[in-house]
C-alpha cells in the first residue's frame, strides 16, 4: 500500500472516530437535558428558604394548651409553651400547594382568595388584584360558594349600578332616589366587590385563618372546591386538601407565603 494511501485510511480512521465521539458526546448531552427537564418538571424550584422562613417567624404556633391534636406531625418543640412548626414540614407542604396552584392556574381555573383578619384584609387583596383573580377580604358571608346563584344576581346589581353610574341614566334619579341607591351600591360593593367578576364556581381558595373563616372551608367541601390553607397549631389540617403549616397571625408569615403563591401564578399566566 502506498504511504498516500496509507495516510488517506489513517484520516479516514480518525475523521469515523471523531465522529462517533461527538455522536456520543451529543446523545449522552441529549439525555442529560432529558433527565434536567424530567427533574425540573417533576420538582419545581419554588426557591422556599427554611433560613429566611426562621427570620420571618413562620414556625411560631400557638401556647401548647391551643394544640389541635392532628397538628402534631407538623410539630418540632415546644418553646416557652409556644409549640414550634418544624419548618421543613413547612417547605414539604407550601411545595405541594405550590405546584397544585401551577397547575390549576395553567389550566385557566380559578382560584378564589380569602382573608378577614383585619391585619391582612389589605394583603389578600393586593395579592388577588396583581393575579387578577377574585378575593374576600371582608366577611364571609353565607351562601358565597352554596347559593351562588343568588349570589351572582346581588352582582348582577352591583354592576347595574356601577353601570348606571358611569352613563346619563344616573340623571333620570332624582336626589332623594341617588342617596338611597348610592346606600344600596356601597353595602353590595363591600360584599361583592372581590369577586364581581366571578362568573362561576372557583376550582379552588386559598384560606389564611381556617378557624375565622370555617364557613368557607365548610361551603368548599360541600361544593367539591378544593382548599389551601395556611394550618396553624389551633386548627384541624385534615379539613384542608392542601394544608400549609405556619404561623397564620404575623403579617411577615402571611406575606411570605403569599409571595410565593403570588410568584408562582403570575408565572404560570406569562407561560
Amino acid at each position: 500500500m502506498k504511504d498516500s494511501d496509507k495516510k488517506k485510511t489513517t484520516e479516514d480512521k480518525k475523521e469515523k472516530t471523531a465522529k462517533k465521539d461527538k455522536k456520543t458526546i451529543d446523545e449522552k448531552q441529549e439525555i442529560k437535558k432529558s433527565v434536567e427537564k424530567q427533574a425540573s418538571e417533576k420538582e419545581p424550584d419554588f426557591n422556599i428558604d427554611i433560613e429566611e422562613m426562621e427570620k420571618l417567624g413562620i414556625y411560631f404556633g400557638h401556647h401548647t394548651t391551643k394544640l389541635h391534636p392532628k397538628m402534631k406531625p407538623y410539630l418540632e418543640s415546644v418553646k416557652n409553651t409556644i409549640h414550634i412548626i418544624d419548618l421543613k414540614k413547612t417547605k414539604e407542604k407550601l411545595t405541594e400547594a405550590l405546584k397544585f396552584i401551577q397547575e390549576i392556574i395553567s389550566q385557566n381555573k380559578v382560584l378564589l382568595f380569602v382573608g378577614t383578619k383585619i391585619q391582612v384584609k389589605d394583603l389578600i387583596k393586593e395579592t388577588a388584584e396583581k393575579c387578577g383573580l377574585p378575593y374576600v377580604n371582608e366577611r364571609w358571608l353565607g351562601g358565597y360558594l352554596t347559593n351562588f346563584p343568588v349570589m351572582k344576581k346581588r352582582i348582577d346589581r352591583l354592576k347595574d349600578i356601577e353601570k348606571s353610574k358611569q352613563n346619563r341614566e344616573w340623571e333620570k334619579y332624582t336626589k332623594k332616589e341617588r342617596i338611597k341607591i348610592n346606600k344600596e351600591f356601597e353595602n353590595l360593593r363591600i360584599k361583592f366587590e372581590g369577586i364581581k367578576n366571578l362568573e362561576q364556581l372557583p376550582y379552588a381558595i386559598f384560606i389564611l385563618d381556617i378557624k375565622k373563616d370555617y364557613l368557607a372551608v365548610k361551603e368548599a367541601g360541600i361544593k367539591g372546591v378544593k382548599v389551601i390553607a395556611i394550618c396553624d397549631t389551633n386548627v384541624d389540617p385534615s379539613l384542608v386538601d392542601y394544608p400549609i403549616p405556619a404561623n397564620d397571625d404575623a403579617v411577615s408569615s402571611v406575606k411570605y407565603i403569599l409571595k410565593k403563591i403570588e410568584e408562582v401564578i403570575l408565572k404560570s399566566k406569562s407561560t
